[in-house]
């Protein structure tokens, strides 16, 4: 299995200084078990430099923590700029993903519970529960002042809750945060957005980091004098590249998750079939409530935000 302590820790050689080569080790693990998921570098680099900062407040090893020094950790964060407090979303981003590295040192299918055991006497445990991380005592988090991303906090918060729940809809809540997004990062209109395929997804050479979320090629523009559908390129500029992060997830984890076979389109619903414009409208119509914005805003608000 990609990740397995066998894979990495070579057989019959003995470390001079074992604790840090184990936790090497396991990071190198980590990553390429994220790979074979074919997650992004951009979004495994900063979860292994959490780890590794993690490691260096507590001067410890991950086998040796306890829930105390995670804690402790947190606090630290929250606590160490004056005036400039930890976003709680950032905050909560940095437990999720500790809560995976946790999920897959503990996992004893990677080998790590008993290599620790045999090498260190002690195993790694998962150390963030209900009880010490963030929940969601409202839908929205987001600061006033910037409107879009407290339309999108409160998007991530119906996830959130509805996993905590252990309801069904958490995967269609995750794949209306993603259009509602893509809507505001490329300013689509509704048809555009929802009329988009998987293979409008382009390259742009200028900016080969990107990927194959360099552009997308709108086909359902605004018709204009009873002539077709206008057609465009529409690329991913600098200020909206965060919206590559979530094209790539919603691409190789989202969407397969709803068994689409070989439905042509992009957004895909809970019955395989393509998105539709009034379910659209529902999905920012639900985020709009749980963020209190006035109700004079509407889908289209979003592209005229980009527009100016």
């Amino acid at each position: 299995m990609p990740g397995a302590a066998r894979l990495v820790l070579a057989d019959g050689v003995v470390h001079l200084d074992p604790e840090p080569a184990v936790l090497e080790a396991m990071l190198e693990g980590w990553a390429l078990q994220q790979r074979t998921r074919f997650l992004r570098e951009s979004t495994i680099n900063p979860r292994i430099a959490l780890v590794r900062r993690l490691a260096r407040f507590t001067n410890e090893y991950p086998w040796q923590w306890d829930p105390a020094e995670v804690e402790a950790f947190f606090d630290d964060l929250r606590t160490r700029r004056p005036g400039r407090p930890l976003a709680v979303s950032t905050a909560r981003n940095y437990q999720n993903d500790l809560r995976l590295f946790f999920d897959y040192i503990t996992d004893a299918r990677y080998g790590w519970p008993s290599t620790c055991n045999e090498r260190f006497g002690r195993a790694p445990v998962q150390l963030l529960h209900e009880w010490n991380t963030i929940t969601h005592t409202s839908e929205y988090e987001g600061a006033a002042e910037c409107r879009p991303l407290t339309l999108f906090d409160a998007a991530d918060g119906r996830v959130e809750e509805i996993r905590a729940r252990r309801r069904k809809g958490s995967l269609a809540a995750l794949r209306d945060a993603m259009i509602l997004k893509t809507v505001y990062a490329f300013g689509l209109r509704r048809q555009e957005a929802c009329g988009l395929d998987l293979c409008d997804l382009r390259r742009n050479p200028k900016v080969a980091d990107y990927g194959r979320f360099g552009a997308i090629f709108v086909r359902h523009g605004k018709v204009s004098k009873g002539g077709p559908p206008k057609r465009r390129s529409v690329l991913t500029v600098p200020e909206m590249d965060w919206i590559v992060g979530v094209l790539d997830q919603y691409v190789s984890e989202v969407r397969p998750a709803f068994v689409p076979g070989k439905h042509p389109a992009f957004w895909i619903t809970e019955r395989h079939d393509r998105m539709s414009l009034r379910r659209l409208n529902d999905a920012f119509e639900t985020a709009r409530r749980a963020a209190d914005l006035p109700a004079e805003l509407d889908l289209h608000s979003l592209r005229h935000i980009v527009s100016a």
